[in-house]
């Protein structure tokens, strides 16, 4: 139950909204605590609720309606379905988000100087180029599987993304629109009936609940996976590309903290994640029968072995 917002005897209260229970999330909300303590904010001034509602527009839009409700002194979102929802029903409560790829063209932002709105945030947007470059290094690619969620904007955006590297590299693209976990197996059969020959699995809730999985049925195969989703390379992906999930909480404190001190959100910057790591799996690699050519374990910033 959330609390009434006259029980905080003149302290804060912080309401933060994870779009769904991705490990991700979890991690830089830790961050984001944990930062906010070191910034002078602890139980004695400051109350922290958070929602972690399903994966769905309706529930994303309940928790911002009780937020304003209880009269949170500044929403913190993480992922772009979380933040585009409290655009639309914050009120005139600020907003700090994380872990939104590509603000402004997830529509979050109307540029990177200011988001031209009451909020601010921190993005998580990486070169995807570098990530299927660099796969291009291990083996050719002529099909790649593309696994995303089209009600999710950042998703979408990956998508996007993909579809004009594509056609630079002159890839051909198979396309799984994955609504729910349920909807995985089929999925993924369409993507083992084209040959795809490799699958990139964009940021989304489907996805990565069911990245094991994945992963395991395209080994199967000896279909290497790929994704920007942060963890992937530990759950089997052969290359990922990560925006560190502490830093995206981090940063996300500092502008909760600024505006708590009376900071308008709308005065900062989108702040562009400056930890970003491209990590190769090399028994994912030896288990796909793939040289990994030394180029790659140099350009990597980590190596699973």
């Amino acid at each position: 139950m959330l609390p009434v917002a006259d029980s905080r005897a003149g302290g804060k209260l912080v309401a933060a909204l994870l779009t769904c229970d991705i490990p991700r999330y979890r991690e830089a909300h830790k961050a984001f605590m944990k930062a906010l303590v070191l910034k002078g904010y602890d139980q004695s001034n400051l109350e922290v609720i958070t929602q972690t509602p399903n994966p769905d527009p309706i529930s994303w839009a309940n928790s911002i309606r009780k937020f304003n409700a209880i009269g949170a002194d500044v929403i913190i979102t993480y992922g772009a379905p979380a933040t585009l929802m409290a655009l639309h029903e914050a009120n005139d409560i600020p907003v700090v988000f994380a872990d939104v790829y590509s603000p402004v063209e997830c529509g979050v932002a109307k540029g990177l100087a200011s988001t031209g709105h009451n909020m601010a945030g921190v993005s998580s947007k990486v070169p995807l180029v570098t990530l299927i470059k660099t796969a291009l290094e291990l083996k050719p690619i002529r099909s790649l599987g593309v696994v995303y969620t089209g009600r999710e904007e950042g998703s979408l955006v990956q998508l996007r993304e993909v579809r004009r590297i594509a056609v630079q590299m002159g890839i051909t693209l198979s396309e799984v629109n994955l609504a729910g976990a349920s909807g995985l197996d089929a999925a993924l059969a369409t993507l083992f009936t084209a040959r795809v020959d490799c699958i990139y699995v964009s940021e989304c809730a489907a996805g990565s609940r069911g990245f094991e999985k994945i992963v395991h049925r395209a080994g199967e195969l000896k279909i290497p996976v790929l994704s920007q989703m942060p963890g992937a390379a530990q759950k089997g992906a052969l290359i990922s590309l990560e925006a560190d999930p502490v830093e995206q909480g981090q940063v996300a404190a500092d502008y909760a903290a600024r505006i708590l001190g009376g900071r308008k959100a709308s005065t900062l910057p989108v702040a562009t994640p400056k930890k970003v790591e491209l990590v190769v799996n090399l028994k994912t690699a030896r288990a796909l029968d793939l040289h990994v050519p030394f180029p790659v374990l140099s350009a990597a910033t980590r190596v699973l072995k």
